[in-house]
């Protein structure tokens, strides 16, 4: 028997701070008489100056005293308000020299006007690039070279992204450094530098206890529930990285199965057939759960190269295994439709998501009009107790949430982030289960349904360049005649 912590509770892979250097002659000290002139003579002392392009690889690199200094200040912030302080600044002050980029700019040009050499072009295009890069990515730079520097990055960018959420920093600078970041990142958490790992009930216990405290999606329980993951006809998958070694960035599970799975509860409350696999009752791989552990590495294509990873290891133990699909949560759906019940509510004798017979049937069955009392159902996941009101709503929902997966977008692309991340990966929106969730989190969630992502293998490489680049959502027959059913009897 595996031993776990009391109450599996999420928790960071990296240190949330680091330990502050022991204070020496001059480091800055963050006391209580903190004040922001010890940040700024901080940042001065820590950002290595820009170099003459002509000394660009001549100039040494800055001891590595001083980047140790700006770790080390950074750890002793306790407060979410001072590092986004900070990080305001280092953004702010620190960033691209304008004038250069100006005086580099009007260089190009001249020489173009002028028709000069090529060679000549190109090396002004050249200086031109190198007056475009911000001093802090010379800092970041330097900072990756420590002992424990990148997952220093990693909760810098956490914390960044945390401070924006929280309107703690804004502004383009801001967006700016958390850009660069993302792209330092990206380059050093490419698929090259990152191993794939099997969990098993053998895996170290530690492990283990990872996987189950990192689990987003769907929580684990208890140690019976870990074991059943990654017993029989299940797998469990991470990514590590060679700066953290057996250490999950993101964990994929899935489920072997007979045909694609409608139901969670079926995956993860059920045991499996047997306790010895069977080949020929395998004949399909459900992706049901994959969760980033970092928030630094949001936007960094870590569950697409996972699961492109995760699909050969699969069709190496299983050469004949043929379908491969998600069974994908629905987050946002209950909100989306939450506000437009509010909205229409407001507006009486409005009515442009159900039909009249509709209307009636709900009504009968809650004894209220449909808006209100859909509100207060929807809320708390009520309605899954009447089986009549539960008969009644599976027309509407199945066709609004197909809607809301398919015709609701941001910038073109879908507005659910996990549809939009599946169909980037080229996968089919296939197939919508009713009932498919039936815990309180799927219930409030998503009203208790579930969509089918499916992955063929020889299309997801032309799907998802149709879909990044004409915006074009690949889906099933089930889905549009759900969506045309909407586009007949709901108006927005």
């Amino acid at each position: 028997m595996r031993a776990f912590g009391p109450g599996l509770k999420a928790r960071r892979l990296f240190p949330p701070r680091y330990s502050p250097r022991p204070p020496g002659p001059q480091a800055p000290r963050l006391c209580s008489g903190f004040t922001a002139g010890a940040m700024d003579e901080l940042l001065r002392r820590a950002v290595p100056p820009t170099p003459a392009y002509e000394l660009r690889e001549k100039t040494p690199a800055p001891a590595e005293g001083q980047c140790a200094d700006f770790v080390s200040f950074y750890g002793g912030l306790a407060e979410t308000a001072q590092r986004a302080e900070l990080l305001g600044r280092l953004a702010q002050g620190f960033g691209v020299d304008h004038s250069q980029v100006a005086e580099q700019s009007a260089g190009v040009l001249q020489l173009r006007q002028q028709s000069r050499e090529v060679a000549v072009l190109l090396q002004a295009e050249d200086r031109l690039r190198y007056a475009l890069v911000p001093r802090y990515r010379g800092l970041f730079h330097h900072i990756s070279k420590l002992d424990g520097g990148v997952r220093f990055l990693v909760q810098l960018r956490a914390d960044l992204l945390e401070a924006q959420a929280l309107k703690l920093v804004e502004g383009p600078h801001v967006r700016e450094m958390n850009g660069v970041l993302k792209s330092m990142l990206s380059e050093w958490f490419s698929s090259g530098f990152l191993s794939l790992e099997r969990v098993t009930w053998h895996s170290p216990c530690e492990v283990l206890q990872k996987i189950s405290e990192y689990e987003a999606v769907h929580p684990v329980k208890n140690w019976m529930d870990m074991k059943r993951r990654v017993g029989p006809y299940r797998r469990c998958y991470f990514f590590s990285h060679c700066s953290t070694p057996g250490e999950p960035l993101v964990v994929l599970h899935v489920a072997l199965t007979s045909d694609i799975s409608n139901n969670i509860q079926g995956i993860v409350k059920e045991c499996p057939p047997s306790e010895t696999e069977e080949r020929n009752r395998i004949s399909a791989a459900i992706f049901y759960s994959i969760s980033l552990t970092q928030q630094g590495l949001q936007g960094v294509e870590l569950g697409t190269f996972l699961i492109k990873r995760v699909v050969k290891e699969l069709q190496k133990e299983f050469p004949h295994l043929g379908a491969f699909s998600s069974l994908s949560p629905i987050p946002g759906f209950t909100k989306w439709l939450l506000g437009l019940l509010n909205v229409q509510g407001k507006e009486h004798g409005r009515n442009e998501l159900f039909t009249d017979s509709e209307c009636k049937e709900i009504s009968e069955v809650t004894g209220d009009p449909v808006h209100e009392s859909l509100k207060g159902f929807l809320s708390s996941g009520e309605w899954v107790k009447s089986e009549k009101l539960v008969q009644a709503l599976q027309g509407p929902l199945m066709r609004l949430c197909a809607w809301y997966l398919y015709g609701e977008k941001h910038r073109g692309y879908a507005l659910n982030p996990v549809a939009n991340f599946h169909l980037q990966n080229g996968a089919v929106m296939w197939r919508i289960n009713w009932m498919a969730d039936s815990s309180l989190k799927g219930l409030t969630n998503s009203c208790g349904l579930m969509v089918n992502y499916r992955y063929y293998l020889e299309e997801t490489g032309p799907n998802s360049i149709n879909y990044l680049g004409s915006k074009n959502i690949k889906a099933s027959e089930q889905v549009l005649s759900l969506v045309a059913q909407f586009q007949k009897n709901s108006k927005l």
